[in-house]
């Protein structure tokens, strides 16, 4: 159920830091910096619930860095996050999902979620905040990236347009 999902997240998300070059520094430095501070706030999000998972600390003290990193940089840290997600959510066994973790928010106030609570928070919420990235894009007439599951699937799974329904 869940790897799927975080390939298509994955995806979806290498998509999105690669249309967020067409976003010229020069010319519109703040709508650059605030799609980059959106990915990168999705980023660390990501790393926040990773460490719940994975019974690690959690590595930063709000939901954002204070400072903006840079594309490439981001792009890199992205990827080898969203490869990490994948791999857990493939090699969790679905008898697991149930488990409940204790943890606190980075407001320090009390959390209690399930693997799989947080693993659907991370999809969720990834696909929001790519969404508001996106609304960047529109906003400077630049082309958005295609971001729903069903592209991805049949991007990946081409066979699944041959065998679809003619009616």
């Amino acid at each position: 159920m869940f790897a799927p999902l975080f390939a298509y997240k994955a995806w979806a998300n290498a998509a999105m830091l690669e249309a967020m070059l067409a976003i010229d520094g020069e010319r519109f430095p703040e709508q650059r910096r605030k799609a980059v501070r959106v990915m990168n706030h999705t980023f660390v999000v990501d790393r926040i619930f990773a460490a719940h998972l994975s019974g690690e600390a959690n590595p930063y003290a709000a939901t954002n860095t204070e400072d903006t990193p840079e594309l490439p940089a981001l792009t890199a840290s992205i990827r080898d996050s969203d490869a990490w997600l994948a791999g857990y959510a493939r090699e969790l066994s679905p008898e697991r999902w149930g488990e409940r973790i204790r943890f606190r928010f980075t407001d320090g106030k009390a959390g209690e979620m399930s693997r799989a609570e947080m693993l659907q928070h991370l999809v969720v919420h990834g696909a929001y905040h790519r969404g508001a990235v996106g609304q960047i894009l529109d906003a400077l007439s630049l082309p958005r990236p295609a971001d729903t599951i069903n592209v991805y699937l049949h991007a990946a799974e081409p066979w699944r347009r041959e065998h679809g329904s003619a009616a």
